[in-house]
């Protein structure tokens, strides 16, 4: 599948399920919208626009938000949670029915708690 950003600048392409997308209630995953498809780097290709990125760290400084800085869309970050893969945003994959996508639900808000328990991308 391949996605991008809303101005075209960033583009990529990633081999993955949509099975295994993921809904968080973290602060900024509820005020992004991103819909979460974590896949191994090797899953994951960027086709354009590395130099049209720019990234966003806050609170441990471990998770890389990457976002276009043209259109300021999030189509994809290192997650904090596996910061050896990549976490699509499922929204910016083209063409894509979000109403077909059934996401797994994961309580962000309480992040430490929430991977003590049965996280669903794992």
């Amino acid at each position: 599948m391949e996605g991008g950003c809303h101005c075209g600048r960033v583009r990529f392409r990633v081999t993955a399920d949509l099975d295994g997308v993921t809904i968080c209630n973290c602060s900024i995953c509820s005020k992004k919208g991103i819909l979460h498809l974590i896949v191994p780097p090797e899953r994951f290709e960027l086709l354009s626009g590395r130099d049209d990125l720019t990234t966003y760290r806050f609170n441990t400084g471990v998770a890389q938000h990457t976002f276009c800085k043209v259109c300021g869309i999030h189509p994809f970050y290192v997650p904090r949670s596996d910061p050896d893969k990549i976490d699509v945003n499922a929204r910016c994959i083209d063409d894509i029915d979000l109403a077909a996508i059934k996401p797994k639900y994961f309580d962000g808000r309480h992040w430490e708690a929430a991977m003590q328990e049965d996280v669903p991308w794992r």
